[in-house]
């Protein structure tokens, strides 16, 4: 639990019965590589925590290929929140890369501490807002970015990750195969 709360005392720090609540209200899981916490067509009930290991939000397209949304690895969040919050099939898959140890917390849990502990709503809030300005990001290098580019923003942005994955993931975030991720990369380190 002190992980979590130091990282929400990077927003608003919460004082004791605040902690109090949240111990009451959090879950602790671990997973297994290649668990998966949420998969296409369940709702998705929860926002989950990463204490420790690396997940990735992807979806399958009409061919059967992977194309990865997000990764989630220590002291991250993650969750489709669009399931979450309309309650309806989600479209998308949560699985665990490495093993890994979850806090999570429900909607409804979530929804009672946002009522009784405005902190908790802030705080959510701003988790939120940082993550829609990440994807607008992504966005935008989608359609303005080279590859090279791409890469090299992933690189910058998430190092322990770009040395923690394999290419075939990196390679489906970015929207380019394995094999011309690994001619960017040695192109890159020649350079």
């Amino acid at each position: 639990m002190e992980q979590l709360i130091s990282h929400f005392n990077k927003y608003l720090p919460l004082d004791q019965d605040e902690i109090d609540a949240l111990k009451d209200r959090i879950s602790e899981r671990k997973i297994k590589r290649r668990q998966f916490i949420l998969q296409e067509g369940d709702i998705c009930k929860s926002f989950t925590y990463v204490k420790s290991g690396c997940f990735k939000m992807y979806g399958i397209d009409e061919k059967g290929i992977e194309h990865n949304l997000v990764f989630a690895t220590e002291d991250d969040w993650i969750s489709d929140i669009g399931s979450l919050h309309k309650e309806i099939p989600s479209k998308l898959y949560i699985e665990a890369i490495e093993p890994s140890t979850v806090l999570q917390i429900s909607k409804g849990d979530l929804w009672y501490l946002y009522t009784n502990y405005p902190k908790f709503d802030r705080n959510f809030r701003v988790i939120i807002e940082d993550k829609y300005i990440e994807l607008q990001d992504r966005l935008l290098q989608t359609f303005s970015a080279t590859a090279l580019e791409r890469y090299e923003n992933f690189a910058d942005q998430y190092p322990r990750l770009a040395s923690r994955l394999p290419n075939t993931q990196i390679a489906s975030y970015l929207g380019v195969t394995p094999e011309f991720l690994s001619r960017i990369k040695n192109d890159r380190f020649k350079k």
